[in-house]
């Protein structure tokens, strides 16, 4: 079988990479290298078909160096000894090495000492935030480049070079057409030539239209790698929508996750928000929330989205506080710091001089319960919004009458 068009186009110099114009360019860096003959170690990080592997053949293309490629997860120490005695042969070699990430120990311990010595040149490549993914020994090594992501018009640039392949011969597809591809690829290049190439293929007069794509695709494409940034960076939007009381922006990210099919993290995110961001504005929102999630798990995939979409409509629009969790962060600082000390001897265990609540009028006596080197802390500061509003005036009588006593 003939290689996937996503491959045969493929850029074979830097001049033919799509994007990455903070990269690549007059007077961009990478760029620059090439026109100095020079290469460094160098990670390459973003999102599946941005061009990372596109970017790193094009340099070494560029640069006419000798050069091997391996992928971290499937090559063997071995094949690394193999391309250091290569290095050695011909005195130096660049290593493109896939999913740099995932490079464990023994394959590192091999490979350090080449890259100190600059007998290997190594140009990586990862979907993971090299920051915190990649060895720091590896990475200090390496000047890291980030990726970004491709804008629309980039993708629509490259059906437009696709469809002048030969491997397409008689294509007929209108504009409207290769804008609707270039919106169901969520900016992902390599998605876009083989969504192209599939619907080329599965027609009989070679005419593409959005309807015929739609038959083979018409759910949009978005980067979701549950280990990843991209998985985590849409979690962080949702809380930080429903945070924020923007109800819109929160079903929208809330549909991408229930779109991924990961409905668990769904349920630890929302549990999550429900007592850092409502917290005591909103009390009932917990048990409300458990009640949708229990919904969600009894109705499954796709009637799953109709409770969560609800809970999460009221959580947004619920008023918010986070005084609970951040008294109590106070007071683990404190415990941690070393700031606490004894424990009152009236509330040690059977003393006889603890005075008993609910033996009061309004099951409330005035006592000490905190240690003496702390007795006067004060954690909570309650603020006046939703529920939380009649818990503060509770708390302030309570204050009242302590420090009249």
């Amino acid at each position: 079988m003939s290689k996937p068009l996503a491959l045969k186009l493929a850029p074979t110099t830097l001049k033919e990479v799509i994007g990455q114009d903070h990269l690549i360019g007059k007077d961009k860096v990478l760029t620059n290298l090439v026109k100095n003959k020079k290469c460094f170690s160098m990670i390459l990080y973003g999102k599946p078909g941005i061009g990372k592997t596109s970017i790193a053949n094009a340099l070494v293309n560029d640069l006419g160096v000798r050069y091997r490629f391996l992928n971290a997860t499937i090559n063997t120490k071995k094949d690394i000894d193999v391309v250091i005695e290569e290095a050695k042969m011909y005195g130096e070699i660049v290593l493109i090495m896939d999913e740099i990430h995932r490079l464990n120990k023994d394959k590192q311990d091999v490979l350090l000492p080449q890259l100190e010595s600059g007998l290997i040149t190594l140009i990586g490549m990862t979907t993971a935030n090299p920051y915190h993914s990649i060895n720091p020994a590896i990475r200090s090594r390496c000047q890291l480049f980030e990726l970004k992501e491709l804008e629309q018009k980039d993708i629509i640039e490259g059906l437009k070079k696709a469809i002048k392949h030969p491997d397409l011969e008689g294509i007929k597809i209108d504009k409207q057409t290769i804008e609707y591809i270039a919106k169901l690829s969520g900016n992902d290049l390599r998605f876009a030539y083989n969504l192209l190439e599939i619907a080329y293929y599965a027609n009989d007069d070679k005419t593409i239209t959005i309807e015929k794509v739609k038959r083979i695709n018409n759910k949009p494409v978005f980067f979701a790698d549950k280990n990843g940034d991209g998985h985590y960076d849409v979690l962080s939007g949702l809380q930080k929508s429903i945070r924020g009381s923007d109800v819109n922006a929160a079903l929208h990210y809330l549909g991408r996750l229930v779109i991924e099919g990961d409905l668990e993290s769904i349920y630890r995110r929302l549990s999550v928000i429900a007592y850092e961001d409502i917290g005591l504005a909103n009390p009932a929102i917990g048990p409300r929330l458990d009640s949708a999630i229990n919904a969600a798990e009894r109705v499954g995939l796709p009637e799953a989205r109709i409770p969560l979409g609800t809970i999460v409509t009221e959580m947004a629009l619920s008023p918010k506080s986070n005084t609970a969790h951040v008294a109590f962060d106070k007071a683990l600082a404190d415990i941690e710091a070393g700031n606490t000390g004894n424990l009152p001897n009236h509330i040690k265990t059977d003393s006889p001089d603890y005075l008993y609540p609910h033996n009061y009028p309004g099951a409330y006596v005035v006592q000490q319960y905190l240690p003496d080197k702390i007795k006067d802390k004060k954690y909570y500061e309650p603020k006046d919004i939703g529920y939380e509003k009649q818990i503060k005036e509770i708390y302030e009588k309570l204050e009242r009458i302590k420090n009249k006593k």
